[in-house]
C-alpha cells in the first residue's frame, strides 16, 4: 500500500522516473488510467508512482520501457539506480563493488548470507527484524536482496566463498519449513562450479583454536584487482580498503577457513539438516 512518507524516502531515482514517466504520459496523450490500462495497473499505481508515493518497481519500469519509453531506454537504465536505492544506506557503498568482483570471500555468525538467500527466508528475516518496517518496505528489500543472485549466473561467473558457523543453519527464521527450504537452496549453490561453501563446527572451540570470534566479513577482489573488505555491525556498514588492515583481516579470514569443515564435509551436513540425507 503507498505511503505518504514514502515520498519523503524515496531517493533521487525514484523521484526522476516519476517526473519523466509523468511527462512521457502526457506527451503521449493518456491519463493515468489509461495508461494503467496499458501496464496492467490501476490508475491508482500510476498515480502513487508518479508522486513517489509508491516508486516504480522492476517490473513496472519493465513495462514503462515498452509503452512509452519510445527506444530511450531511460527506464531501462534506471532500473539498476532503483535497485541502488531499495537497499538499506549502509550497504549501497558495498552492493556497487559486489555486482562487479572477480572473488567474493564471506564469512558469517548469525544469518545465511544475503547473496545465498531464498525469498521465503529473506522475507522471514527482514520482517522479524527490529525496528520492524512497513509490508511494503519489506517487500522491495526482499526485491532488492534476490537481484543480487544474479552475480552466480554474471559472465564472467566470479568466485564465491561462503563459510558459515554451524549455528546458521540450525536457527529457524518463520518456520522450520523455510529453514530447510533455505538448506536445500544452499546445496545446490554450493554445487556450482564458481562456489564454494563450508562451514565451521559447532565443536571448533574445543580443539584450542578459533578464529572466528570477531565477527563476520566480506572480503572482495574489485575488477580492478584491489582488494576491500565490508563490515557490517549494528546497522553500519564499514568498507576497509588500507592495504595493512585488509592483508590482517585476510589471514584471519584464511584461518577460520582452515579451520572450518571440508566443502564435501560442509555440504554433506547441510544435506543431512536439510533432511536430504540420512
Amino acid at each position: 500500500m503507498a505511503r505518504a512518507e514514502n515520498k519523503t524516502e524515496a531517493g533521487g531515482t525514484a523521484h526522476l522516473v516519476a517526473a519523466l514517466a509523468k511527462a512521457l504520459r502526457e506527451q503521449h496523450g493518456l491519463t493515468q488510467p489509461q495508461l494503467g490500462d496499458k501496464l496492467g495497473y490501476t490508475a491508482a499505481a500510476i498515480s502513487a508512482m508518479e508522486t513517489c508515493a509508491q516508486p516504480a518497481s522492476d517490473q513496472m519500469l519493465v513495462k514503462l520501457e515498452e509503452e512509452i519509453g519510445g527506444g530511450l531506454g531511460v527506464f531501462q537504465t534506471a532500473r539498476k539506480w532503483m535497485l541502488l536505492e531499495k537497499y538499506p544506506v549502509r550497504f549501497r557503498g558495498f552492493s556497487g563493488l559486489e555486482a562487479e568482483a572477480v572473488t567474493i570471500c564471506s564469512y558469517e555468525t548469525l544469518v545465511v548470507d544475503g547473496l545465498f538467500q531464498t525469498e521465503d527466508y529473506a522475507r522471514a528475516l527482514i520482517g522479524g527484524g527490529y525496528p520492524p518496517v512497513s509490508e511494503q518496505k519489506r517487500e522491495e528489500l526482499v526485491e532488492a536482496r534476490l537481484a543480487r543472485r544474479a552475480l552466480f549466473d554474471r559472465d564472467p561467473a566470479p568466485m564465491i566463498e561462503l563459510i558459515l558457523e554451524e549455528t546458521v543453519l540450525r536457527r529457524p527464521f518463520g518456520n522450520w519449513e523455510i529453514l530447510r527450504g533455505q538448506l536445500r537452496s544452499l546445496a545446490e549453490d554450493a554445487r556450482r562450479d564458481n562456489v564454494c561453501v563450508q562451514v565451521l563446527s559447532l565443536e571448533r572451540g574445543l580443539r584450542g583454536t578459533y578464529a572466528g570470534d570477531r565477527g563476520g566479513m566480506h572480503l572482495v577482489e574489485t575488477k580492478d584487482h584491489q582488494h576491500v573488505v565490508y563490515l557490517e555491525v549494528e546497522d553500519q556498514g564499514i568498507l576497509i580498503s588500507d592495504p595493512a588492515e585488509v592483508s590482517q583481516l585476510a589471514h584471519r579470514y584464511a584461518k577460520i577457513r582452515a579451520q572450518a569443515l571440508s566443502p564435501d564435509e560442509s555440504l554433506s551436513l547441510i544435506e543431512q539438516l536439510a533432511g536430504e540425507k540420512r
